[in-house]
């Protein structure tokens, strides 16, 4: 059975860090194209990060330059670090996997002063 387990959300004043867990079983994130995905409230669920197996990045032009996404291949697991956060940040945050379209269950994170 394949899983995706987020983990790491929470409340962060603006300015803060965060770092976002993605544990995968039943598949193997080292040979996938991963993302994370964001969903504010009241808004469409959109694209935040990708690593694919190559180890190429891509970033949304919002978070260039603040958020790293990377790979821990032994862990089977996704990392998404996302450093001076903004109040526009908050949402729920998924981890993806694009073939046969794996969802997670999303962790929530707010920036908030």
């Amino acid at each position: 059975q394949v899983r995706l387990v987020e983990s790491g959300g929470g409340l962060v004043q603006p300015g803060g860090s965060l770092r976002l867990s993605c544990a995968g079983s039943g598949i193997s994130v080292s040979i996938s194209t991963m993302d994370w995905y964001r969903q504010a409230p009241g808004k469409q669920r959109e694209l935040v990060a990708t690593i694919t197996p190559n180890s190429n990045t891509m970033y949304a032009d919002s978070v260039k330059g603040r958020f790293t996404i990377s790979r821990d291949n032994a862990e089977n697991t996704v990392y998404l670090q996302m450093n001076s956060l903004e109040p526009e940040d908050t949402g729920v945050y998924y981890c993806h996997r694009r073939f046969n379209e794996y969802w997670g269950q999303g962790t929530q994170v707010t920036v908030s002063s």
